[in-house]
């Protein structure tokens, strides 16, 4: 059973956002920090990629472990009420996930995805994992934030 009335529950529900979450804004402020520019949620691509870099054809989502149910992930945890709505929701994101990078692959994109709970708990491995992705950045960017030549 639901702590919450069905009113304040849809309330809730309907305040969280799909864009500029908390997770997204670590990653975008952590990618500009080493030195990586980049543009947000762009129309033309299928699924609307968190982070999108068009001249290196990569894109980045940044995945909520709720919503997009990260395997073995203790944020990835099933509701107690609704159990069948909750399936057929989850089912369904995963599914539209999966045809999402997908139709980003064979359009000749490069599709990496971060989780959450990495953020979080493994921020250091998240740097590895995107520079490891991205390669080095176009313009290299001084300790001190000035930016030097081309690279």
């Amino acid at each position: 059973m639901d702590r919450l009335s069905a009113e304040a529950r849809s309330r809730n529900m309907a305040r969280i956002g799909a864009k500029n979450t908390k997770p997204e804004l670590h990653v975008r402020r952590l990618l500009h920090r080493l030195g990586y520019r980049y543009r947000l949620h762009l129309r033309g691509l299928p699924g609307r990629p968190d982070i999108v870099f068009p001249a290196r054809r990569k894109v980045i989502f940044v995945h909520g472990c709720f919503w997009h149910r990260h395997e073995g992930c203790r944020y990835s945890y099933h509701p107690k009420s609704r159990l069948e709505f909750w399936s057929a929701k989850f089912a369904r994101n995963v599914q539209r996930d999966s045809e999402t990078a997908a139709r980003l692959q064979d359009a000749g994109w490069e599709v990496l995805v971060v989780w959450e709970c990495d953020i979080r708990e493994r921020p250091a491995e998240v740097e590895r994992q995107l520079t490891a992705f991205l390669g080095p950045p176009r313009r290299a960017v001084a300790p001190d934030g000035r930016r030097s030549g081309s690279q």
